[in-house]
């Protein structure tokens, strides 16, 4: 968060959209300074300048390029101290709200009620509370591949799931600020799309995914806690039932595809970029034909998903837990493959 904050600062121009939340991100950070920041008299002492001030107050248009060098550096410091996160408003995933249990698609996997007209005030995925459903009919499975589909989908879903939980919760929901960033982290977290991995096991998925959660690049999220978190994500995802898998994947198949579309308008060829394209492409293709092999599955193999997600949070947070040391119960784990064993890496 800190990260995405702190880019988002530097990028700040004149004119620029982001420039109402910047002012309003001041406002209260002034107004907190007021309450907190209190000398000896009894008086404020700000970070902002009184010229700062007084434009803040009387409603003028401040972007970060205008704040002094002292007044940046104190900015700055209070975002990466995390003094501004309390400002941010949290994010409610959307599969959590009320409007989630009620989702349902027509037999062919689109959206029962289509709008009238394209021309929406918004028509961002996000303008909704829960992600639209696929605008076009899904394909049989049997369409897609001549083989049966790998008895191993399942776990390749919970993989994917968590990728796609763990991005938005990074991006507090607003994948579209930075699509690129948003998909080169379900790329990393995601063994399945990021690596062309095989996990056969659901442990074995979500030992990989928690392994990327506790490493140097996002333990700052919050680490083996947070990571477990996640998995109560995915079993409120499963608890939807087809159809709401099926509106998460399409979602997670619209951020692939703006990442492609910025990769695609990136004109320099290097290797990095065809590798990142060559990822994204396939991809896109994993997630259209899970979305499909989701719809035609019944009911009940959702309840059973979760179940084996439950039991290996269980098994974690026991590993974790259990004794302070990880006990016997622990060792007999870490000599199993596939288990979850989650460690911080310093």
């Amino acid at each position: 968060m800190r990260d995405n904050v702190m880019g988002e600062m530097q990028q700040l121009e004149p004119g620029d959209d982001t420039k109402q939340k910047m002012l309003d991100i001041l406002k209260r950070f002034h107004s907190e300074e007021e309450t907190d920041n209190l000398d000896d008299d009894g008086l404020a002492e700000s970070a902002l300048s009184e010229e700062t001030i007084q434009k803040i107050m009387s409603g003028l248009e401040i972007s970060f390029d205008d704040l002094s060098s002292e007044e940046k550096k104190h900015f700055q410091r209070a975002v990466a101290s995390g003094e501004l996160s309390k400002l941010i408003e949290p994010w409610e995933p959307w599969w959590l709200k009320p409007s989630a249990r009620t989702i349902s698609l027509s037999r062919e996997g689109t959206q029962r009620v289509q709008p009238i007209t394209k021309q929406e005030p918004d028509s961002s995925p996000h303008a909704h509370e829960v992600p639209p459903g696929p605008e076009n009919a899904l394909a049989p499975i049997n369409k897609l591949s001549s083989t049966e589909p790998s008895p191993l989908l399942a776990v390749h879903l919970v993989d994917i799931l968590y990728s796609y939980c763990f991005t938005l919760r990074l991006y507090n929901g607003d994948w579209e600020s930075d699509p690129m960033g948003s998909v080169m982290v379900v790329l990393t977290i995601s063994f399945v799309l990021g690596q062309g991995g095989q996990p056969e096991t659901v442990s074995e998925a979500l030992s990989n995914c928690l392994e990327q959660t506790c490493s140097p690049a996002f333990r700052h999220m919050g680490g083996s806690r947070f990571g477990l978190g996640l998995l109560d994500d995915i079993v409120s995802l499963l608890s939807l039932g087809g159809d709401g898998l099926v509106c998460g994947l399409c979602d997670l198949r619209r951020m692939i595809k703006s990442g492609m579309r910025e990769v695609n308008l990136d004109k320099g060829r290097n290797m990095k970029r065809t590798e990142v394209k060559r990822k994204l492409t396939s991809g896109e293709r994993k997630v259209y034909f899970l979305m499909c092999w989701v719809h035609e599955q019944p009911p009940e193999a959702w309840s059973s998903l979760a179940a084996l997600v439950v039991a290996e949070k269980k098994a974690a947070m026991d590993y974790i837990g259990g004794n302070g040391n990880g006990g016997g119960r622990g060792r007999k784990k870490a000599e199993t493959k596939g288990k979850v064993i989650i460690e911080e890496v310093q």
